[in-house]
């Protein structure tokens, strides 16, 4: 028999991404409201890393200039398999917007729409992704 604490946890939110059509005034407001460090990512242009809490604090998140006027928010949620996730995400009605994407050296992921029409994303860990 299996207690509650063996079962493993639910996914979890490990990125967020805040779109901003002021990027200077967005890094404003979220370093003096919540006292998120913002910092530039090397190699990446007009993307930047919110340091949230420190080295051991999750989730962190990135902040870019917005894509198209509706682009929101977007949480990426942790899954064993990107592939997988997208089928399932067909599956129960969903939509992939942005298929399995690589980010070298870190992972994959893919944007997706729920039943309502919000976008998230799911993340894939691997050192490994080309």
């Amino acid at each position: 028999m299996s207690s509650k604490a063996d079962k493993k946890p639910a996914a979890s939110i490990v990125w967020f991404e805040v779109p901003a059509d002021d990027l200077k005034r967005a890094q404003k407001f979220y370093s003096s409201m919540f006292g998120w460090k913002v910092n530039a990512i090397p190699n990446m242009a007009d993307y930047w890393h919110l340091d949230t809490g420190g080295k051991d604090d999750s989730p962190d998140g990135g902040m870019m200039l917005r894509k198209h006027p509706g682009q929101t928010i977007t949480n990426y949620i942790s899954v064993p398999s990107v592939t997988k996730a997208m089928a399932k995400i067909k599956k129960l009605g969903g939509d992939v917007c942005i298929p399995k994407t690589a980010v070298p050296g870190m992972g994959y992921f893919a944007v997706c729409k729920d039943t309502e029409e919000n976008t998230f994303a799911v993340w894939e860990m691997s050192g490994k992704a080309k």
